[in-house]
């Protein structure tokens, strides 16, 4: 059997149809999801997009300092997440603080709401 064949007796018309629609609908949010997943898709920008979306905003010198990671390696993360639309920066007199833009907030509070809550659960159990 070649990989192009199906052995299904009957294909649903309407489902096929309806998931097309579907897919058709969504393709522009699965694409924005995708492109933060994919700078998301390292232990540092994630913890650092958690970070950001906990405090709404911080600066590279704290974020450093509850990561435990020097300055360059933190700056780095940030340019790419800035570089991608993930995050902006704001500079408030000599300061720059980094936040996440909205449109990643709303993609990732479901994800965020996931770490909360079995932090909640570990802390209850202890």
């Amino acid at each position: 059997m070649s990989n192009n064949e199906c052995i299904r007796v009957f294909a649903d018309k309407d489902q096929i149809m309806g998931c097309k629609t579907d897919m058709k609908n969504s393709k522009k949010f699965i694409s924005e999801l995708a492109g933060v997943f994919n700078l998301a898709g390292n232990d540092v920008r994630l913890s650092i997009l958690y970070l950001l979306q906990q405090e709404e905003r911080l600066c590279v010198c704290d974020i450093s300092d509850i990561l435990e990671m020097q300055i360059p390696a933190i700056a780095q993360h940030l340019r790419k997440m800035k570089d991608g639309n993930v995050i902006e920066k704001n500079r408030v007199g000599a300061m720059v603080y980094y936040s996440m833009r909205p449109e990643a907030q709303k993609l990732l509070n479901g994800f965020f709401r996931l770490i909360t809550n079995e932090s909640l659960l570990k802390t209850k159990a202890a």
